[in-house]
């Protein structure tokens, strides 16, 4: 707004303004030789510091960058692996369990076959010594009984003997014994 107000007025506040500007420079004390050299050894020091020390910070900061990149990019891909490994850790003991419950299972059956198999071996087992132990009684008993017919028959011809004072003969005794035999089956 007042700029076109200024450049109307002319070159009195132009050469104003240059005024000011000399005399501020002489107050602070500006010398413009010195002022230059200042300016070209400030470009000097400040180009060999881009081409010495900022040149090289900025390659190593993106040297950085890119490795942070990469962690990041190899963070991301190992996380992936872990989830893809622990999801096929997973479906193995998921598997490993079915096989097992499953082994588990043909193992009682197994078992509960044997176990019923060798029930009957046993029950069979016992059954045989059984009959075995029943026709070994009735053998004894068959036998006591014959000794006991035999032991009988002898008693009864001895007590005749005895009581009848009379010598036996042993057909006499044999039909004595068989006849006491036949009584005591009847």
């Amino acid at each position: 707004m007042h700029i076109p107000i200024l450049l109307a007025a002319g070159g009195g506040i132009v050469s104003d303004l240059s005024e000011t500007a000399r005399q501020t420079a002489m107050t602070f004390g500006l010398n413009w030789p010195h002022f230059i050299s200042q300016v070209i050894s400030f470009c000097i020091v400040a180009g060999l510091l881009y081409l010495w020390a900022y040149k090289p910070i900025l390659k190593l900061l993106e040297q950085r960058r890119q490795q942070i990149a990469e962690g990041l990019e190899n963070a991301e891909k190992i996380k992936k692996e872990l989830e893809a490994t622990a999801k096929a850790r997973q479906e193995i003991l998921d598997k490993t369990n079915t096989e097992a419950i499953k082994l588990l299972e043909e193992a009682r059956a197994t078992a509960a076959a044997v176990r019923e198999q060798e029930t009957q071996k046993a029950i069979a087992s016992a059954e045989q010594i059984i009959a075995k132990a029943r026709a070994a009684a009735e053998q004894d008993h068959a036998r006591m009984l014959a000794d006991l017919k035999k032991e009988i028959g002898r008693l009864v011809v001895q007590t005749t003997v005895t009581v009848t004072g009379k010598v036996m003969t042993p057909e006499d005794q044999k039909r004595l014994a068989e006849e006491t035999t036949q009584q005591i089956s009847a």
